[in-house]
Formats: structure tokens, sequence, C-alpha cells
């Protein structure tokens, strides 16, 4: 008989009624059990498509103990978590992950509450799991989690956290590696590089590889300003950077946003990118894009980091086998702020 649709929500019952099976089949169904015959799931998905039926997950989280909620913890400020890019990225490959799944992401911002606050809420019943960007050495909170909670990284936990974490990365040292062999390759003599912050995996990271290259290659290893991901640090630091020696001819700077920012700072000076200085930025954003001139820059594939961690994360809820470190591919993408060779 077709439904009253001036009635309540369709029912548990009217699903099973149907589908022509027993309302604990349908509640198998909708909790994804592998206990039902394919031909019944088949009819109650069909059941559940003409009635509209949406699962009660008040109720399915009491029986299962599960809360089918995943956070996405962001330890940084509501200002930077918004200005960045990565950020946004990030969190869109994580949602479109999920949205083939049956988990309802959160997103905390967590440097805007007590740590602990946001340790108790992720170990208090209220998620399944849980993914960590942005992560910083002194974040132990986060990383000491892990031990009652599925948790996955995007980016390397440093040394002096749990050394069996899961986490998603690219390969930052290499990446950091072409970007400086590009520089010399374009003809720089005088390199120097605007880092990120130091008790973050990239920034360190970043920093080894443009050390290696540059020593690698007998050029000076001096030139070293803190930047702090930010357009507005990396400006000061090209500043310094200038007055402590104007021959500079090339820039690696840790992120577009940073590269932005030295862009700034040399146009204050009359100096031409890339005339006068070279620059190579790192994320591959829309600062690389819309800079004038457009930056070269070794390119990494936030939104599919994000699908990656939200991946990660769902096979190690579902108690399935995952690869405790996957690392994700740069790529040297070379615009107008480099010299050609």
């Amino acid at each position: 008989m077709p439904r009253d649709t001036t009635s309540t929500s369709p029912t548990l019952e009217e699903v099973a009624a149907l589908a022509g099976v027993s309302r604990s089949t349908v509640s198998r169904v909708v909790n994804l059990s592998p206990h039902v015959t394919d031909e019944a799931v088949l009819a109650v998905q069909d059941a559940i498509g003409r009635l509209g039926y949406v699962p009660n997950r008040a109720a399915r989280s009491l029986a299962s103990r599960k809360t089918h909620v995943v956070a996405l913890v962001v330890p940084e400020s509501t200002a930077k978590v918004f200005a960045d890019p990565f950020f946004a990225s990030v969190v869109q490959g994580v949602a479109i992950f999920l949205a083939d799944t049956d988990y309802t992401l959160n997103l905390l911002i967590a440097s805007e509450t007590d740590s602990n606050k946001t340790k108790r809420y992720l170990l208090g019943g209220n998620v399944d799991g849980a993914l960590v960007v942005s992560h910083h050495s002194g974040d132990h909170s986060f990383a000491n989690i892990s031990q009652n909670l599925p948790v996955v990284f995007g980016g390397r936990p440093l040394l002096e956290d749990i050394i069996d974490s899961y986490y998603v990365d690219v390969d930052n040292s290499h990446g950091a590696r072409v970007a400086t062999q590009q520089l010399i390759e374009a003809g720089c003599q005088r390199i120097a590089t605007i880092t990120g912050r130091l008790d973050m995996p990239p920034g360190v990271d970043r920093l080894s590889g443009w050390l290696a290259v540059v020593r690698g290659a007998g050029l000076g290893d001096d030139l070293i300003e803190q930047g702090d991901f930010t357009i507005a640090g990396a400006t000061e630091a090209m500043r310094r950077i200038l007055d402590r020696d104007p021959s500079v001819d090339g820039v690696f700077a840790a992120s577009d946003q940073m590269a932005a920012g030295a862009l700034a700072a040399l146009r204050e000076r009359g100096l031409r990118v890339p005339e006068d200085v070279s620059i190579v930025g790192f994320d591959g954003d829309y600062f690389s894009e819309t800079s004038s001139p457009p930056l070269t820059t070794v390119a990494q594939p936030a939104s599919a980091l994000g699908a990656k961690m939200a991946e990660v994360l769902v096979d190690l809820m579902a108690g399935r086998d995952v690869e405790r470190v996957t690392i994700m591919p740069t790529e040297l993408i070379i615009r107008g702020s480099t010299r050609t060779p």
C-alpha cells in the first residue's frame, strides 16, 4: 500500500514490511553488518530509497557504541586556519572521502580552547577517531591520545612524539632539495631560505633539504631566517636577509605565502624578480598562481592528502590492516619567479 505522506517519518518497521524482511534484518543492513545476504541488502536499500527512511543515529550509536563522528583537529588560531589555503584543501579532501561513508566530520580548532578540554572531548566518547593537521612538537596531548583512540596525523610527528603514530605526509625534505637545486640551476650563488616554524615537521624537514643542497654545492648556509608560515613574517624575514647580505640572488621560501611576503620585501628594495633575485616557494596553492610574477613552487597534493588521511582512519576504525606511513608525491612547477638557466 502507498504510504501516507502526511504521517511522521518512515519507521524501521515500515522499511521491513516493504522489503519483506524482519525488523532485525533491516537493523543489520543499516548498521553495515556482514551477516546479511546480498538479496536482503538490495531489498532493504530499495525500501529505504522508496520510503526516504533516515536511520536514527542516536539509537544506532547506543546500540553499536559508535558515534559515527570523526574529529579533524587543527592546533592553530582561527585566523590562520581560514587564511591558509592548505587547510581548506585538506578539509575538502577529508569531507569528500567521508561523504561516501557513514561518518560525520567535526572541525576542532584546538588553539582556541584549552588543550586538555579538547583532549577530554576526544576521549569522552564523542568521536570514533581523530585526524590532526598542523601538529606542533609541544602538542603532546594529541600525540598521546592515539593510545586510546584511532588517530591519523597529517604530517610526520616529531621524534619526541609517539614513534608508532599513523601519518600521511609529503617528502618535505626532498621537495626542498628539488626547489633549492632549481635555484642553483638558475645560476644563483648566494641562496637564502625563509623557514616555517621549527617546532613543526614541515619547517624542520624543508630546512634540512635546503641545507643538504647548499652545503653539497659548496655554497654558504648562513642566510636562514624564520617566517612562521605567514606573509607578514616572511616579509620581515626577507628584510633581515637583505640587511645582512644585499648580494642574495636566490630564495627558497618554505611556503607560497612566505614567498609572496618575500616578493613584497624585494619590491620595497627595488629588486626585480627573477632578474635580480629568483624565488621558489612550496605548496602550489593560489598564492603561487596569483603572485606577480607567478611563483615557481613545489606543489603538494593537499586535497588528496586529506582524503588519504580519512581513508587510513576509516580503515583503522574498522580494524583493517593499514600502512603506518603514507608518503604523497610532490611536483616542481616552474613559473616566472626563477631565471631560465
